[in-house]
């Protein structure tokens, strides 16, 4: 008969303390979250003790002024950003291959892969035409090309999505460049 032995016993995981948000001043000597009070925000571990309380490891954050930077997808010079009205125009009735970026500023990949896509614009400049398309501005672009995850890629030609060339999410430079190779390679020979 086999016998079956568990080292369960001998595997102690101590217990978590409870994380949670504090909206008044009182604080107890576990809490570990973001705490408004009055008109200072906090964020770290608090202990109390008596009528003293401490904060340890991180400052108070209105102790100097910080402000959010507002980021933007910016396009260089080989990409042009067009809207819902330059659509039709810019990407359907043109007479090349023409590769079709959805992002938004709060995206993050979209920010990470910016630069990749302008060395592709400036790349490709004679073989194909990028354009950018925010996500947030042009909602009817977002629904009729059913664009579900950012930062997103399609690549038209003649007034049509090919096929297979929809990508989703952030790409590095070797496979972008393998992307676009395969694609305009499939549109020459169609």
């Amino acid at each position: 008969m086999d016998t079956v032995v568990s080292n369960s016993a001998l595997l102690f995981i101590p217990p978590l303390p409870p994380v949670r948000t504090v909206t008044s001043n009182s604080y107890s000597p576990t809490t570990s979250a973001l705490v408004l009070s009055s008109k200072k925000l906090f964020s770290g571990f608090f202990y109390s003790s008596g009528s003293q309380r401490r904060q340890l490891g991180l400052r108070n954050s209105s102790s100097s002024a910080r402000t959010v930077p507002k980021f933007t997808v910016a396009s260089g010079g080989g990409i042009q950003q067009i809207n819902e009205t330059q659509f039709q125009d810019t990407v359907l009735n043109s007479d090349r291959p023409v590769l079709v970026e959805f992002v938004a500023n709060w995206c993050g990949p979209c920010r990470l892969i910016s630069p990749a896509m302008e060395w592709v614009a400036q790349e490709y400049r004679d073989r194909l035409t990028v354009v950018k398309i925010d996500h947030d501005a042009n909602p009817k672009l977002i629904e009729e090309y059913k664009v579900y995850g950012l930062p997103a890629l399609i690549l038209f030609t003649n007034g049509q999505e090919v096929p297979e060339s929809r990508r989703e999410g952030a790409i590095t430079k070797v496979k972008l460049k393998e992307y676009v190779d395969a694609l305009l390679e499939s549109v020459s020979v169609a």
